[in-house]
């Protein structure tokens, strides 16, 4: 009897022992401090874009009365503009703050998270991401790569871009070197245009010295900011590429794990908050920058011509379900996408759709 109660006994202790290391480890992390670092795709405090993260960490610090302290570092200051998520994934910065496109080239699903053309608005994208399984494939995406993303910002429509000269068909867009990052840049490229990417730090000076022939950026809001209205004539609409971007906060995947339950509640709150503060912010912004630009700089404000739109659109999808094919993860997060579109833009034929029809006649 001795024999075979002693094995129990051993096996009791070593889990008493277990549970009670397993315990005084949370109970560590419960008052551990943290000091993270944040890094962006942005320049540093650039309205907007560049301030969401900064808003983040102050919000994060506040809620948990100091316990995480965020340090945010501004594109170039520590990492390339581009080079925030690999960053993250190596555990070199703990976190960052970017939009998901920029990686096509690592996970090509991952543009689905930001903005792809003719897609969901900043309301539909909210809703597809947090309530109709976009969040969860997002994160399978990025799970390889050992980074755990959260929603954290939106700018709403966005402008088709600044130009040189105008668009009144689509030979204006054979050989034309244009800022366009993404699926859009994808379109332009299959249009006859030649796409470049660049970090938002770098557009004026590539279209002021003829580097590049056009640019998008974001709005009237932050355009403005950068003084595209300087070297560029025409202003056109509509943000067909990016009709609702989100942008994105990226965590660490160990570093999210070892957190204590109670601070990734924080994170995440402090995320939503500032998700849908962003969007406020441009939407409040936008009108009185776009007044600026044409009343007081004369710039020329014009819509690309119907049938340049509809060409567009006929690539973009073409190159959607091409890309689906090609890719398992990609046909996968294509597909959710584009049931929640069908099901979201029916109901909003009859709704905001019809409402602003009728509110602006």
């Amino acid at each position: 009897m001795k024999k075979l109660l002693l094995p129990l006994v051993l096996l009791g202790v070593i889990s008493c022992s277990q549970e009670t290391d397993n315990t005084l480890k949370n109970e560590v992390n419960e008052y551990k401090t943290y000091d993270w670092r944040l890094v962006t795709a942005w320049p540093k405090n650039y309205p907007g874009l560049g301030m969401a993260p900064e808003r983040i960490a102050r919000l994060v610090e506040e809620m948990s009365n100091g316990q995480m302290k965020i340090t945010v570092f501004g594109a170039g200051e520590q990492v390339p503009a581009f080079g925030v998520f690999d960053a993250v994934s190596s555990g070199s910065h703990q976190m960052g703050h970017s939009g998901g496109y920029f990686w096509k080239g690592k996970a090509p699903a991952a543009q689905f998270f930001t903005g792809v053309p003719f897609g969901l608005t900043a309301d539909e994208i909210n809703a597809w991401t947090n309530r109709a399984g976009g969040l969860e494939l997002w994160r399978e995406v990025y799970e390889p790569f050992n980074i755990y993303p959260i929603p954290a910002g939106n700018t709403g429509t966005q402008m088709f871009g600044w130009f040189n000269k105008e668009i009144n068909s689509l030979d204006d867009i054979k050989g034309l070197k244009m800022r366009i990052p993404g699926i859009g840049g994808e379109v332009l490229k299959r249009a006859g245009g030649i796409p470049v990417t660049l970090p938002g730090g770098e557009l004026f000076t590539a279209l002021q010295t003829g580097v590049i022939d056009a640019t998008e950026w974001v709005g009237p809001y932050n355009d403005l900011t950068f003084g595209f209205q300087k070297v560029a004539k025409y202003y056109y609409y509509p943000g067909w590429h990016e009709p609702g971007s989100m942008l994105e906060l990226l965590i660490n995947k160990d570093e999210w794990d070892a957190l204590p339950n109670h601070l990734k509640v924080i994170i995440d709150t402090a995320a939503k908050a500032v998700n849908q503060d962003l969007l406020d912010e441009y939407t409040a912004r936008n009108n009185k920058a776009l007044r600026e630009l044409v009343d007081v700089h004369g710039v020329e404000l014009r819509k690309l011509p119907d049938d340049v739109i509809a060409e567009f659109k006929d690539i973009a999808n073409q190159i959607l379900e091409e890309n689906a094919e090609k890719d398992e993860i990609v046909k996968k997060v294509y597909q959710s996408y584009k049931n929640f579109k069908a099901e979201v833009s029916a109901y909003h034929q009859v709704s905001e759709d019809a409402f602003v029809e009728a509110r602006n006649k």
